[in-house]
Protein backbone atom coordinates (compact mmCIF):
# COMPACT_ATOMS: atom_id res chain seq x y z
CA UNK A 1 0.00 0.00 0.00
CA UNK A 2 1.47 3.37 -1.03
CA UNK A 3 2.06 5.95 1.70
CA UNK A 4 -0.39 8.86 1.70
CA UNK A 5 1.87 11.85 1.12
CA UNK A 6 -0.86 14.46 1.51
CA UNK A 7 -0.92 14.37 5.32
CA UNK A 8 1.63 14.65 8.10
CA UNK A 9 1.00 13.72 11.73
CA UNK A 10 1.64 16.22 14.53
CA UNK A 11 4.92 14.45 15.39
CA UNK A 12 6.06 14.49 11.75
CA UNK A 13 5.21 18.17 11.34
CA UNK A 14 6.93 19.15 14.57
CA UNK A 15 10.11 17.13 14.10
CA UNK A 16 10.55 18.02 10.42
CA UNK A 17 9.89 21.70 11.15
CA UNK A 18 12.52 21.97 13.88
CA UNK A 19 15.09 20.02 11.84
CA UNK A 20 14.46 22.24 8.79
CA UNK A 21 14.88 25.48 10.74
CA UNK A 22 17.91 24.12 12.61
CA UNK A 23 19.65 23.10 9.41
CA UNK A 24 19.05 26.48 7.76
CA UNK A 25 20.86 27.93 10.77
CA UNK A 26 23.59 25.30 10.52
CA UNK A 27 24.03 26.06 6.83
CA UNK A 28 24.74 29.73 7.65
CA UNK A 29 27.29 28.93 10.36
CA UNK A 30 29.04 26.14 8.46
CA UNK A 31 29.22 28.21 5.26
CA UNK A 32 31.26 30.84 7.11
CA UNK A 33 33.46 28.17 8.70
CA UNK A 34 34.15 26.52 5.32
CA UNK A 35 35.09 29.86 3.79
CA UNK A 36 37.52 30.60 6.65
CA UNK A 37 39.40 27.33 7.30
CA UNK A 38 43.04 26.65 6.51
CA UNK A 39 43.51 23.02 7.60
CA UNK A 40 42.59 20.76 4.66
CA UNK A 41 41.51 17.83 6.89
CA UNK A 42 39.21 20.04 8.92
CA UNK A 43 37.85 21.62 5.74
CA UNK A 44 36.92 18.15 4.46
CA UNK A 45 34.69 17.32 7.46
CA UNK A 46 33.21 20.83 7.46
CA UNK A 47 32.22 20.39 3.82
CA UNK A 48 30.62 17.03 4.63
CA UNK A 49 28.62 18.64 7.45
CA UNK A 50 27.57 21.54 5.22
CA UNK A 51 26.56 19.09 2.51
CA UNK A 52 24.38 17.17 4.98
CA UNK A 53 22.63 20.38 6.07
CA UNK A 54 21.88 21.29 2.46
CA UNK A 55 20.61 17.76 1.75
CA UNK A 56 18.31 17.75 4.80
CA UNK A 57 16.89 21.16 3.84
CA UNK A 58 16.18 19.96 0.31
CA UNK A 59 14.61 16.64 1.38
CA UNK A 60 12.36 18.19 4.03
CA UNK A 61 11.27 20.87 1.58
CA UNK A 62 10.16 18.12 -0.82
CA UNK A 63 8.15 16.39 1.94
CA UNK A 64 6.53 19.70 2.93
CA UNK A 65 5.60 20.53 -0.66
CA UNK A 66 3.99 17.11 -1.14
CA UNK A 67 1.93 17.70 2.01
CA UNK A 68 1.04 21.30 1.02
CA UNK A 69 2.81 22.45 4.19
CA UNK A 70 4.17 26.04 4.22
CA UNK A 71 7.96 26.13 3.97
CA UNK A 72 9.46 27.81 7.09
CA UNK A 73 11.64 30.86 6.52
CA UNK A 74 14.30 29.69 8.97
CA UNK A 75 17.62 31.42 8.30
CA UNK A 76 18.86 32.84 5.02
CA UNK A 77 21.94 34.41 3.46
CA UNK A 78 20.92 37.64 5.23
CA UNK A 79 21.81 36.03 8.58
CA UNK A 80 25.52 35.60 7.80
CA UNK A 81 28.24 37.77 6.31
CA UNK A 82 30.53 35.33 4.54
CA UNK A 83 33.05 38.12 3.93
CA UNK A 84 33.44 38.84 7.66
CA UNK A 85 36.88 37.80 8.98
CA UNK A 86 37.60 34.45 10.60
CA UNK A 87 35.93 34.34 14.03
CA UNK A 88 37.39 31.05 15.34
CA UNK A 89 40.62 29.15 14.83
CA UNK A 90 40.40 25.88 12.89
CA UNK A 91 40.57 23.57 15.92
CA UNK A 92 37.35 25.04 17.28
CA UNK A 93 35.45 23.89 14.20
CA UNK A 94 35.99 20.26 15.22
CA UNK A 95 34.58 20.80 18.71
CA UNK A 96 31.65 22.68 17.18
CA UNK A 97 30.98 19.72 14.86
CA UNK A 98 30.94 17.46 17.93
CA UNK A 99 28.18 19.62 19.40
CA UNK A 100 26.33 19.73 16.08
CA UNK A 101 26.48 15.96 15.76
CA UNK A 102 25.23 15.35 19.30
CA UNK A 103 22.37 17.80 18.82
CA UNK A 104 21.35 16.24 15.51
CA UNK A 105 21.56 12.63 16.71
CA UNK A 106 19.49 13.52 19.77
CA UNK A 107 16.67 14.90 17.61
CA UNK A 108 16.80 12.18 14.95
CA UNK A 109 16.86 9.26 17.39
CA UNK A 110 13.89 10.62 19.34
CA UNK A 111 11.93 11.23 16.13
CA UNK A 112 12.25 7.69 14.71
CA UNK A 113 9.76 5.94 17.06
CA UNK A 114 7.35 8.89 16.85
CA UNK A 115 6.87 9.10 13.08
CA UNK A 116 4.80 6.67 11.02
CA UNK A 117 5.12 7.65 7.36
CA UNK A 118 7.78 5.54 5.69
CA UNK A 119 9.44 8.39 3.79
CA UNK A 120 9.65 10.51 6.95
CA UNK A 121 10.94 7.59 9.02
CA UNK A 122 13.52 6.79 6.34
CA UNK A 123 14.61 10.43 6.35
CA UNK A 124 15.34 10.32 10.09
CA UNK A 125 17.00 6.90 9.89
CA UNK A 126 19.31 8.10 7.12
CA UNK A 127 19.99 11.38 8.92
CA UNK A 128 20.93 9.52 12.10
CA UNK A 129 23.27 7.20 10.18
CA UNK A 130 24.92 10.05 8.24
CA UNK A 131 25.40 12.16 11.37
CA UNK A 132 26.84 9.23 13.33
CA UNK A 133 29.36 8.70 10.50
CA UNK A 134 30.28 12.39 10.60
CA UNK A 135 30.75 12.24 14.37
CA UNK A 136 33.04 9.24 13.94
CA UNK A 137 35.12 11.11 11.34
CA UNK A 138 35.36 14.20 13.57
CA UNK A 139 36.46 12.16 16.60
CA UNK A 140 39.03 10.28 14.51
CA UNK A 141 40.42 13.58 13.26
CA UNK A 142 40.57 15.04 16.78
CA UNK A 143 42.32 11.89 17.95
CA UNK A 144 44.86 12.02 15.13
CA UNK A 145 45.66 15.63 16.05
CA UNK A 146 45.92 14.82 19.76
CA UNK A 147 42.97 17.11 20.53
CA UNK A 148 40.22 14.64 21.49
CA UNK A 149 38.82 15.49 24.94
CA UNK A 150 37.51 12.07 25.89
CA UNK A 151 36.27 10.89 29.28
CA UNK A 152 39.21 9.50 31.30
CA UNK A 153 40.14 5.87 31.84
CA UNK A 154 39.17 4.41 35.22
CA UNK A 155 40.26 1.20 36.97
CA UNK A 156 38.78 -2.01 35.56
CA UNK A 157 36.72 -3.92 38.21
CA UNK A 158 38.40 -7.09 39.46
CA UNK A 159 35.11 -9.01 39.71
CA UNK A 160 31.33 -8.73 39.50
CA UNK A 161 29.95 -7.20 42.68
CA UNK A 162 26.63 -5.97 44.12
CA UNK A 163 25.65 -2.88 46.09
CA UNK A 164 24.82 -3.80 49.69
CA UNK A 165 24.81 -0.44 51.46
CA UNK A 166 22.41 2.49 51.21
CA UNK A 167 25.30 4.96 51.19
CA UNK A 168 25.70 4.09 47.49
CA UNK A 169 23.00 6.74 46.99
CA UNK A 170 24.49 9.26 49.42
CA UNK A 171 26.40 12.32 48.39
CA UNK A 172 26.27 14.78 51.24
CA UNK A 173 26.95 13.09 54.59
CA UNK A 174 29.27 10.38 55.83
CA UNK A 175 31.48 8.48 53.43
CA UNK A 176 30.67 9.46 49.84
CA UNK A 177 31.50 6.75 47.30
CA UNK A 178 33.66 7.39 44.26
CA UNK A 179 32.02 8.36 40.97
CA UNK A 180 30.85 5.48 38.81
CA UNK A 181 31.43 5.26 35.06
CA UNK A 182 28.09 6.65 33.85
CA UNK A 183 28.30 9.59 36.25
CA UNK A 184 31.77 10.44 34.97
CA UNK A 185 30.60 10.12 31.36
CA UNK A 186 27.69 12.53 31.79
CA UNK A 187 29.62 15.02 33.91
CA UNK A 188 32.35 15.01 31.27
CA UNK A 189 29.89 15.27 28.37
CA UNK A 190 28.06 18.17 29.99
CA UNK A 191 31.31 20.07 30.59
CA UNK A 192 32.31 19.45 26.96
CA UNK A 193 29.05 21.06 25.86
CA UNK A 194 29.67 24.02 28.16
CA UNK A 195 33.24 24.74 27.06
CA UNK A 196 32.15 24.69 23.40
CA UNK A 197 29.11 26.82 24.14
CA UNK A 198 31.18 29.36 26.08
CA UNK A 199 33.73 29.78 23.28
CA UNK A 200 30.94 30.22 20.72
CA UNK A 201 29.28 32.86 22.92
CA UNK A 202 32.57 34.76 23.25
CA UNK A 203 32.76 34.98 19.45
CA UNK A 204 29.12 36.04 19.23
CA UNK A 205 29.58 38.77 21.88
CA UNK A 206 32.43 40.27 19.86
CA UNK A 207 30.18 40.57 16.82
CA UNK A 208 27.01 42.19 18.11
CA UNK A 209 26.22 45.89 18.38
CA UNK A 210 22.87 45.37 20.15
CA UNK A 211 23.30 45.95 23.90
CA UNK A 212 20.31 43.80 24.90
CA UNK A 213 21.58 40.91 22.80
CA UNK A 214 25.08 41.39 24.23
CA UNK A 215 23.73 41.30 27.81
CA UNK A 216 21.81 38.12 27.05
CA UNK A 217 24.89 36.46 25.55
CA UNK A 218 27.07 37.54 28.47
CA UNK A 219 24.56 36.00 30.85
CA UNK A 220 24.81 32.76 28.89
CA UNK A 221 28.61 32.91 29.10
CA UNK A 222 28.39 33.30 32.89
CA UNK A 223 26.01 30.33 33.17
CA UNK A 224 28.42 28.24 31.09
CA UNK A 225 31.35 29.19 33.33
CA UNK A 226 29.37 28.54 36.51
CA UNK A 227 28.32 25.07 35.33
CA UNK A 228 31.85 24.23 34.16
CA UNK A 229 33.15 25.00 37.65
CA UNK A 230 30.37 23.12 39.49
CA UNK A 231 30.58 19.98 37.36
CA UNK A 232 34.39 20.01 37.22
CA UNK A 233 34.50 20.17 41.01
CA UNK A 234 32.72 16.79 41.19
CA UNK A 235 35.36 15.23 38.93
CA UNK A 236 38.31 16.93 40.59
CA UNK A 237 37.30 15.67 44.05
CA UNK A 238 37.91 12.16 42.70
CA UNK A 239 41.20 13.25 41.07
CA UNK A 240 39.61 13.04 37.63
CA UNK A 241 40.61 15.74 35.12
CA UNK A 242 37.90 17.76 33.40
CA UNK A 243 37.83 19.16 29.84
CA UNK A 244 39.82 22.34 29.26
CA UNK A 245 38.38 25.67 28.12
CA UNK A 246 38.35 26.56 24.42
CA UNK A 247 38.29 30.34 24.89
CA UNK A 248 41.72 30.67 23.26
CA UNK A 249 40.26 29.41 19.96
CA UNK A 250 38.27 32.64 19.46
CA UNK A 251 40.00 35.20 17.22
CA UNK A 252 40.17 38.94 17.94
CA UNK A 253 37.66 39.82 15.18
CA UNK A 254 34.90 42.24 16.20
CA UNK A 255 33.28 42.45 12.76
CA UNK A 256 29.60 41.36 12.87
CA UNK A 257 29.44 37.90 11.30
CA UNK A 258 26.01 36.50 12.19
CA UNK A 259 22.66 38.26 12.65
CA UNK A 260 21.41 38.91 16.19
CA UNK A 261 18.44 36.68 15.37
CA UNK A 262 20.73 33.76 14.51
CA UNK A 263 22.93 34.23 17.58
CA UNK A 264 19.99 34.31 20.02
CA UNK A 265 18.29 31.33 18.33
CA UNK A 266 21.56 29.41 18.32
CA UNK A 267 22.08 29.88 22.04
CA UNK A 268 18.48 28.81 22.75
CA UNK A 269 19.14 25.70 20.66
CA UNK A 270 22.44 24.98 22.40
CA UNK A 271 21.05 25.48 25.88
CA UNK A 272 18.02 23.33 25.03
CA UNK A 273 20.44 20.52 24.24
CA UNK A 274 22.01 21.10 27.66
CA UNK A 275 18.59 20.46 29.23
CA UNK A 276 18.47 17.07 27.47
CA UNK A 277 22.06 16.30 28.51
CA UNK A 278 21.38 17.14 32.16
CA UNK A 279 18.20 15.03 32.07
CA UNK A 280 20.19 12.07 30.75
CA UNK A 281 22.80 12.53 33.46
CA UNK A 282 20.09 12.81 36.11
CA UNK A 283 18.32 9.63 34.96
CA UNK A 284 21.52 7.53 35.00
CA UNK A 285 22.97 8.92 38.23
CA UNK A 286 23.05 7.20 41.61
CA UNK A 287 24.37 9.89 43.96
CA UNK A 288 21.95 12.39 45.47
CA UNK A 289 24.38 15.32 45.35
CA UNK A 290 24.96 14.87 41.60
CA UNK A 291 21.24 14.48 40.96
CA UNK A 292 20.50 17.75 42.74
CA UNK A 293 23.34 19.46 40.85
CA UNK A 294 22.00 18.34 37.46
CA UNK A 295 18.49 19.51 38.47
CA UNK A 296 19.85 22.93 39.50
CA UNK A 297 21.73 23.25 36.21
CA UNK A 298 18.55 22.34 34.34
CA UNK A 299 16.67 25.11 36.15
CA UNK A 300 19.33 27.71 35.27
CA UNK A 301 19.19 26.73 31.62
CA UNK A 302 15.37 26.58 31.41
CA UNK A 303 15.01 30.19 32.61
CA UNK A 304 17.71 31.30 30.17
CA UNK A 305 15.97 29.60 27.22
CA UNK A 306 12.64 31.21 28.15
CA UNK A 307 14.19 34.68 28.32
CA UNK A 308 15.83 34.12 24.94
CA UNK A 309 12.50 33.13 23.40
CA UNK A 310 11.01 36.37 24.76
CA UNK A 311 13.75 38.37 23.01
CA UNK A 312 12.95 36.61 19.72
CA UNK A 313 9.25 37.36 20.19
CA UNK A 314 9.88 41.02 21.06
CA UNK A 315 11.84 41.49 17.82
CA UNK A 316 9.43 39.48 15.66
CA UNK A 317 12.11 36.83 15.00
CA UNK A 318 10.33 33.72 16.35
CA UNK A 319 8.51 31.71 13.70
CA UNK A 320 5.33 29.97 14.78
CA UNK A 321 5.84 26.20 14.86
CA UNK A 322 2.92 23.96 13.80
CA UNK A 323 0.27 23.73 16.52
CA UNK A 324 -3.15 22.15 17.14
CA UNK A 325 -6.29 23.97 16.07
CA UNK A 326 -7.67 26.32 18.76
CA UNK A 327 -11.31 25.19 18.62
CA UNK A 328 -12.43 27.52 21.43
CA UNK A 329 -11.15 30.51 19.46
CA UNK A 330 -12.73 29.11 16.30
CA UNK A 331 -16.12 28.83 18.02
CA UNK A 332 -15.94 32.41 19.28
CA UNK A 333 -15.69 33.68 15.70
CA UNK A 334 -19.03 32.13 14.66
Amino acid sequence: METDKSHLTAAEMGKLWVVYVGNTMGKCVLSHFVKHVDDTDIKRVLEIALGLSKTYIREIKTIFQQADFPIPLGFTDDDVDLEAPKLFYDEFYLYYLQYLGKAGMSIYSVAIPLVTRKDVRDFFLNSLSDTAKLMSDVNDLLLSKGKLMNSPIITTPEKVDFVNKQNFLSGFFGKVRQLQGLEIAHLYGSINNDVTSKALILGFIQGTRNENVKKYLERGKNINQKHIELLSDKLNKDSIPSPTLLDHLVTASTIPTFSDKLMIYHKIDMFSMKIREYANGLSLNGRKDIGILFAKCQSDVAFYVEDGANILIDHGWLEQPPEALDRDNLSSKE
